[in-house]
């Protein structure tokens, strides 16, 4: 007697297929090259070279390039982004407020990706998600303007199922979880510091949304988010990488961020 019909087989096998594809989904490494330029700048000159770091970057196994241009340019310059982008052989991803000068800037290097963070020129470093609700309207026209050109754009947002929802209704491709809240709790208690961005993953999911991750993410926090959200598209790290660097050494630190990821 047959317990499977003709067509209850084929949807097994589809399901099996399904699993075994997801399963070897991996979630790429982005190097945030931005305090690589903040030592450069420390001295002037050309020493380190951003270039040439980003493409050691590539070599050594980094899947793509971050960069985070602001408008003192304290570390990355307008000139380091054009500089970068014919040489890049992995994705390049420009991070920034969308002031009009960013705008024309992205319109100009169409990177393969922009992700839009809602900082102001005076903040030290990223520090929230965008309250997606309240700037609806002002996000839907930038991300449509980078869309016609062909850049794949994401929404930093924080763990917040309403901020993906209207980041959503805004025309994002993919948004970005703004992940210090969970680097900070993680020392203390691990399962509660992820379960707020677990379920944040979901809605984005749920939303056919892409999904990236950044900020304070490091080699120890890395592989406890990546085992609990391994449908992640790309996660940024910057500066806990390059700290790494320091002691383990560029080749090496992209090789343990990497292993986080799988």
């Amino acid at each position: 007697m047959a317990f499977f019909s003709q067509n209850d087989t084929n949807v097994s096998l589809l399901f099996v297929l399904l699993s075994q594809s997801i399963t070897t989904i991996m979630t790429k490494l982005s190097v945030n090259i931005n305090k690589i330029a903040t030592l450069r700048n420390a001295r002037g000159g050309d020493v380190p070279n951003v270039v040439k770091v980003a493409l050691d970057c590539e070599s050594f196994g980094a899947d793509g390039i971050t960069v985070h241009p602001r408008p003192d340019e304290r570390h990355i310059r307008r000139s380091d982004v054009y500089g970068l982008r014919p040489l890049l052989r992995t994705e390049f991803n420009i991070e920034g407020y969308p002031a009009p000068e960013f705008i024309d800037l992205v319109l100009k290097v169409k990177p393969h990706q922009v992700t839009l963070v809602p900082d102001s020129p005076e903040q030290l470093t990223s520090n929230s998600g965008w309250d997606t609700k309240k700037n609806l309207e002002f996000l839907t026209e930038v991300l449509e303007a980078f869309k016609n050109a062909g850049v794949r754009t994401s929404v930093f947002v924080s763990a917040d199922a309403e901020m993906i929802e209207y980041a959503a209704k805004a025309g994002t491709d993919r948004v970005e979880l703004y992940t210090e809240p969970y680097a900070t709790a993680y020392p203390q208690n691990k399962e509660a510091a992820v379960a707020p961005f677990v379920e944040a993953a979901k809605v984005a999911r749920c939303l056919g949304l892409g999904l990236n991750a950044g900020h304070d993410l490091s080699l120890v926090n890395l592989n406890y988010l990546y085992q609990n959200i391994p449908w992640m598209d790309e996660v940024s790290i910057g500066h806990s990488l390059v700290a790494d660097a320091l002691y383990l050494g560029l080749e090496r630190t992209i090789r343990e961020y990497k292993n986080c990821l799988r």
